[in-house]
């Protein structure tokens, strides 16, 4: 049944929605991709190749190895601080973990293992796409600067083997400079400009001279197996390397055992990253035992010097003591009070112990002060141990290194100089405020010992005044004493660490070459992303085109816009002509056009009078010709009487389809010339005329709506069971609108693929409106599949049941589909 035009009212919200297509229809754009999947395969395999020559001649590798090591913990200075527990703030953790941390990514270390390693030389190696880098001990010989010569940075140099311990030395086309780079000085010196220099043919150990280069190659006894074609190598300041150097170190400590540290070096070449991480750890154990050493020995000289001294003081007290003992005949004090005398005593002795570390504080900030940091003692004998204060005391230290070399070079108010000068004041303020807050600490100490030691003096006061200057004596006595025994046990503490010291190093993996596999590029990741991206090329591009795309491809999405009812759907028209349904009677279409003939009922009242059906469209091109045609040989084909009237003036068309001569048409009669016999033309359908539209006259607007126009067709109406008036287009004239009001029924052709969604929006506002009654829809020249409506559809289906069946093709999927079911017995 074809649907009734609903009359309940309608919300204004709906009313928006009739006539109104979706910006996007998504069924359509899935109909799209499917249909262009050889795109979408294209684009995999294109990704595939893609990805394949970036994983081969474009993707750097980058390896990392990796290091472990172990940091003791009885060790105690300033450049090898230990992991005690801090007694005055109660710290605990990895001090000297973090210590060495800071250590490895020290600018000073690493400076060291650039100039050791010569990290600033970089070799290399280019095929005809991809250029390698290479470990220094890949390359079949060594490239060696004279570091006195000022040499060219960021300069590629190649060398080409000619056989014989032979290479061409090349040199870029362009790029010459005349700042050249000193290695020694670590900095730039302009120079006179020269040529280019020439390639150059040069021997093993034989100089290579130019005015911004000298080296020379050194014979590598064991290089890799791999041939070279060439060997490219560029220079780098020393800055410029560590700078690098730092972006690919990194040092954690083990979640479990914190004193366990894992050092990663990332890098172009595996090898190179486990040369520099087993020579830098060796580097830092030589260091850190040379620094131990020094600094124990300091401190051992320390404490026998202030060991010489309290004896001294000791021997001078216990004089003093046994003068009295001697010349007064005091021993001892009658009735004394030993509780509070031993109180006394303890409180004393932690009173000297307290300001023996004071005086350890004062030797260590009068080494600061003085910028000798070689006379640095310990900081265990000062009672405490502070990682962060021993690391940033071995930053100044280098930093006074760096200043003196500096000073060789740099005039005192340079900008070099006023910036180290800079870091070194940040350092030592950093120092001092750490030494004060343990001064600090100290005093505290003191204070409240003297008023627990005034607290229980008081009790003394008792004493006659002879035993009380000996018991004073006697303090005295004890309180050096104790601060002698300190300094005995930080003696020996000292000189069995300067008879056992080793590396508080240990490694426990070095690093190795074990043929890791590269850490980056993700190159799978790569893929995907490539292939990913070349996907959404046509899914993107598809997607524009939906967008901009506003022609009518969705028959579900026309009847739910425009809601006007379905009357079929026809397909597209192979035959050469527009008369399919008279020469085709068996086609698909001829079938659909009869369902259109079933359908048409539906619009009129079922009686014996004469129906006038008006066919239009919304511009030309849309089969609107065609189907009045086809409709009206299927009204004639059943013995109905029916006339065909090519009333589109502007552009005529049935007189070819028919064979008629146009010289006499419609627009003849409606000027009077002719009579209405004279325009009435037979065709091979019995039941079936033909009145075509003549000569374009000048003014068919006032032609089609005149009353003689309007007389005709009634006057039709007593000769004729059906009049199919094939009527202009309404998007282009409203002449169609004008003849829709003298017909018994319309039919609006649209075409699949071709009629534009705005141009329905009039039409459907109208018909909705009630200005056009007994409206349909045919849906013209379709190519696709069933979408379920039931209106009789123009295609076959390969069943024999058509004509056009019998060149039927299965679709490939089909016949695979059909091959299988015959293998498995399944009909």
């Amino acid at each position: 049944m074809i649907p009734e035009r609903e009359n309940t009212a309608q919300s204004a919200k709906d009313q928006n929605k009739i006539g109104s297509f979706a910006i996007f229809d998504v069924e359509h754009y899935i109909r799209r991709i499917l249909r262009n999947w050889y795109w979408f395969v294209l684009m995999i395999a294109l990704g595939y190749a893609i990805s394949w020559v970036y994983s081969k001649y474009y993707a750097q590798r980058i390896y990392a190895s990796n290091l472990s090591l172990s940091v003791s913990n009885n060790t105690a200075s300033y450049f090898t601080p230990n992991q005690s527990i801090n007694f005055i703030w109660g710290q605990n953790g990895n001090q000297d973990g973090i210590y060495l941390k800071k250590m490895l990514l020290s600018r000073s270390h690493n400076e060291y293992l650039v100039q050791q390693l010569d990290l600033y030389i970089n070799y290399s190696t280019k095929g005809l796409i991809k250029q390698t880098y290479l470990d220094k001990y890949d390359s079949p010989v060594f490239f060696e600067i004279d570091k006195t010569y000022p040499q060219q940075v960021d300069y590629p140099i190649t060398l080409i083997p000619k056989g014989s311990n032979r290479y061409e030395v090349v040199l870029p086309k362009e790029g010459e400079s005349t700042n050249l780079y000193s290695y020694e000085t670590e900095s730039f010196r302009p120079t006179s400009s020269f040529k280019r220099p020439e390639n150059k043919v040069i021997s093993l150990n034989e100089w290579y001279v130019s005015p911004n280069l000298r080296f020379r190659l050194i014979k590598n006894e064991q290089p890799s197996p791999i041939i070279f074609e060439n060997i490219i190598v560029n220079l780098s300041t020393v800055n410029a390397t560590v700078n690098n150097l730092f972006n690919t170190i990194n040092v954690d400590f083990d979640k479990e055992i914190n004193s366990i540290m894992i050092i990663t070096k990332k890098g172009y070449n595996l090898n190179g990253t486990v040369n520099f991480l087993n020579t830098s750890v060796d580097e830092l154990q030589k260091k850190r035992l040379i620094d131990r050493n020094t600094v124990d020995k300091n401190t051992e000289k320390y404490l026998i010097e202030n060991l010489n001294d309290i004896r001294k003081k000791l021997d001078s007290s216990a004089t003093v003591l046994n003068h009295m003992k001697v010349t007064e005949g005091l021993y001892d004090v009658e009735n004394r009070d030993e509780k509070s005398l031993d109180e006394i005593k303890a409180l004393d002795a932690k009173k000297a112990e307290i300001i023996t570390r004071i005086n350890s504080l004062n030797s260590i900030k009068n080494s600061l002060a003085s910028q000798n940091l070689d006379r640095l003692i310990n900081m265990s004998t000062a009672g405490v141990q502070d990682g962060v204060f021993d690391a940033t005391v071995a930053e100044l230290k280098n930093l006074y290194a760096k200043r003196r070399e500096l000073a060789l070079i740099y005039t005192p108010n340079s900008e070099p100089m006023r910036e180290i000068n800079r870091l070194i004041n940040e350092a030592r303020t950093s120092s001092n405020g750490s030494l004060s807050n343990y001064y600090n600490t100290y005093l505290s100490e003191i204070a409240k010992i003297d008023r627990q030691l005034a607290q229980v003096s008081s009790d003394l006061a008792s004493y006659p005044a002879k035993e009380r200057k000996y018991l004073d004596a006697e303090r005295g006595y004890n309180m050096i004493e104790a601060t002698y025994n300190t300094l005995l046990t930080k003696q020996n503490e000292t000189q069995i660490r300067v008879a056992t010291n080793k590396s508080d190093i240990t490694v426990i993996d070095p690093a190795k070459n074990l043929g890791q596999p590269p850490i980056a590029p993700d190159i799978a990741k790569a893929k995907y992303i490539i292939i990913g991206g070349l996907l959404l090329l046509p899914l993107l591009l598809l997607a524009i085109g939906q967008l901009l795309d506003s022609r009518i491809r969705n028959i579900k999405e026309l009847l739910q816009v425009t809601k006007i009812p379905l009357l079929g759907v026809i397909g597209r028209n192979s035959h050469d002509n527009n008369l399919t349904v008279l020469e085709q009677p068996r086609s698909s279409i001829s079938e659909a056009f009869r369902g259109i003939r079933a359908n048409l009922r539906f619009l009129h009242k079922e009686d014996n009078t004469s129906k006038v059906i008006l066919l239009t469209s919304s511009i030309g091109g849309e089969g609107k010709t065609y189907v009045s045609i086809n409709i009206a040989s299927v009204l004639g084909l059943s013995g109905k009487k029916t006339i065909l009237l090519g009333m589109d003036l502007r552009k005529p068309k049935i007189f070819g389809d028919f064979k008629i001569n146009n010289k006499f048409g419609i627009s003849n009669y409606l000027t009077g010339e002719v009579e209405m016999d004279k325009i009435i033309n037979q065709t091979s359908i019995p039941n079936l005329h033909v009145a075509t539209s003549g000569p374009i006259p000048p003014n068919p607007s006032e032609l089609l709506m005149s009353e003689k126009s309007i007389n005709f067709i009634k006057e039709l109406r007593n000769h004729y069971d059906f009049i199919i008036i094939d009527s202009p287009p309404v998007g282009l004239v409203a002449d169609a609108y004008e003849l829709m009001k003298y017909a018994d029924a319309s039919i609006y052709v649209v075409r699949h693929e071709y009629t534009e969604k705005h141009m329905l929006k009039m039409i459907t506002e109208k018909y909705h409106d009630n200005e056009v009654h007994n409206l349909g829809l045919v849906y013209n020249d379709y190519q696709g599949g069933k979408q379920g409506y039931g209106y009789g559809y123009g295609y076959g289906y390969g069943y024999g049941y058509f004509e056009e069946d019998a060149t039927y093709e299965e679709p490939t999927i089909i016949k695979i589909r059909n091959k299988i079911r015959n293998i498995l017995g399944k009909k």
